[in-house]
């Protein structure tokens, strides 16, 4: 098994609900939960969320503030109008508009939105990496 993977994701929420209802409009549906952990299939691997406090007691650290936006998820798409209609969907449903979609110095597309939480999301697209036909990515070779 490569050490180089990641199985499972899992975001700090301040309301499950607020944050399932924000993904179910954009489509998503959920593979399990319970009252306070829900999980997403995505590609081979799982998003989860958990309710912040739950969260940092079950990494150890009860009673600590947990952050967002230090990092970044994304979604790539085969075309600057995909990008541009999935940014418009997560700003329909609630999403805070951080960058709108534009042309970038790498030679794609870009934009950027944070969720109700404040997790920020990429959506772009990047003509330089073709996407598999179930949306996954895989990096060509060099």
């Amino acid at each position: 098994m490569t050490p180089q993977r990641v199985t499972l994701i899992t975001l700090g929420v301040a309301d499950l609900n607020r944050a399932k209802a924000f993904y179910g409009a954009l489509g998503w549906a959920p593979t399990s939960e319970t009252e306070t952990v829900v999980f997403y299939q995505i590609n081979g691997m799982v998003l989860g969320f958990f309710g912040l406090d739950a969260l940092a007691k079950d990494q150890g650290r009860p009673g600590t503030k947990l952050g967002t936006g230090a990092m970044t998820l994304a979604q790539n798409f085969e075309t600057e109008s995909e990008v541009d209609a999935a940014y418009a969907a997560a700003l329909d449903v609630g999403a805070t508009a951080l960058k709108s979609p534009e042309k970038v110095f790498w030679g794609g597309y870009s934009g950027y939105y944070a969720d109700p939480d404040g997790h920020v999301w990429e959506v772009a697209y990047n003509p330089f990496w073709p996407l598999n036909a179930d949306g996954s990515l895989t990096l060509p070779a060099q």
